[in-house]
C-alpha cells in the first residue's frame, strides 16, 4: 500500500467535490431571494460585477477547493497534520456559508464585513497548511484567496455606500 496515495479514487474524489459544492448550493439557496429583492435596492460601487458572474465563479472555486481537499486527503496516511488540515478546511467552508447567511439572509452588511475578513484569514491559513501537505493543493487556493480579497473590498464598499 505504499503507493496508495498515488492511485486515483473516484468515490473519495466525488465526495471531496460534493462537499464544497453542497456548501455553495446551501449558500445559493440562502441568497436566491435577496439577490432579486434586497440586493437590488443597495447602492453598489461601479466595479460591482453583474449578478450572473457570481454563480460560475463560485462554482469554479468550489471545484478547485474539492480537488485541493482530495489531493490532501490522498496523503492523509503519509503526512502529519492531516486532522488540522481537515479542521481548518471545514472551518473555512462554514465561514464561507456564514458570510452568505449574514449578508444576504440577515442583511447584516457590517457583520458580514467582519466575518469575511475572518474568512479570508482562514482561507489563507488553509492554503498554507494544504501547501505543506501538497503544493498543488495549496496553489489551488490562490484563485479563492484573490476572489475573497475582491469580495472583501466589495463588501466594504457596499457597507460604506449603504
Amino acid at each position: 500500500m505504499p503507493n496508495q496515495h498515488k492511485k486515483f479514487q473516484f468515490l473519495p474524489f466525488a465526495v471531496c467535490l460534493l462537499i464544497p459544492l453542497a456548501i455553495g448550493a446551501i449558500g445559493g439557496f440562502l441568497t436566491m431571494e435577496s439577490v432579486k429583492t434586497w440586493y437590488t435596492t443597495l447602492n453598489k460601487p461601479s466595479f460591482n460585477p453583474p449578478n450572473g458572474i457570481f454563480g460560475p465563479v463560485w462554482t469554479s472555486l468550489y471545484i478547485l477547493m474539492g480537488i485541493s481537499s482530495y489531493l490532501v486527503w490522498k496523503k492523509r496516511n503519509i503526512v502529519s497534520g492531516y486532522t488540522w488540515a481537515a479542521a481548518i478546511y471545514f472551518l473555512q467552508l462554514v465561514l464561507n456559508l456564514m458570510w452568505s447567511f449574514l449578508f444576504f439572509y440577515q442583511h447584516q452588511i457590517g457583520a458580514a464585513l467582519v466575518e469575511i475578513l475572518i474568512l479570508l484569514l482562514a482561507i489563507i491559513t488553509n492554503a498554507f497548511i494544504f501547501y505543506r501537505i501538497d503544493r498543488v493543493a495549496g496553489w489551488l487556493f490562490l484563485p479563492y484567496i484573490l476572489w475573497v480579497c475582491f469580495a472583501s473590498y466589495l463588501t466594504y464598499s457596499i457597507f460604506i455606500l449603504n
